[in-house]
């Protein structure tokens, strides 16, 4: 499977050696969303809001198992510098930015560099499951919204003691 950068749409050089370089941090993504045997037995549904577990942290990456119910979102947001990846391991999202949006299925990947801004959502009927890697590990979120304009407004900021 070939992994997409979020920014251009085109492949990642295969050349890149970096382990924390976002093709890497993809393949982390899709390596363990291809294992649910690795992860199902944690996943919760919550209709309050999306459920979310760091699965590993250390001090160059964290790892992410979210579930997601119809209609549940991120909300525009960026990762506060790092670089990031997410796996779709089960169901179908959809990855909105400003003025495009991309049907992300299972076994499929995004990735993307620092301060990049999306908004995930489960559009679909059915639940849905994704793997999320980070590097370095999140330490802030900035949520935005759009103005009238349809341009991006800078709400707020959130650190990892709220997570």
């Amino acid at each position: 499977m070939t992994v997409t950068t979020a920014e251009t749409g085109t492949p990642e050089p295969q050349g890149t050696q970096d382990p924390f370089a976002p093709p890497r941090l993809a393949e982390r993504a899709r390596a363990l969303a291809g294992n649910p045997q690795d992860w199902v037995h944690r996943v919760r549904l919550d209709p309050q809001g999306r459920w979310y577990e760091r699965v590993h942290q250390d001090a160059d990456h964290e790892i992410w198992l979210i579930s997601w119910l119809p209609g549940q979102s991120t909300g525009f947001h960026d990762h506060g510098g790092s670089a990031g990846a997410f796996a779709v391991a089960l169901g179908t999202l959809e990855e909105h930015r400003v003025r495009t949006s991309r049907e992300v299925g299972a076994g499929q990947v995004r990735s993307f560099g620092p301060d990049y801004v999306h908004d995930v959502r489960n559009t679909s009927d059915a639940p849905a499951v994704s793997v999320h890697v980070y590097a370095p590990p999140l330490s802030t979120m900035r949520r935005y919204d759009l103005d009238a304009g349809g341009e991006l407004v800078r709400l707020a900021a959130e650190s990892a003691d709220d997570w």
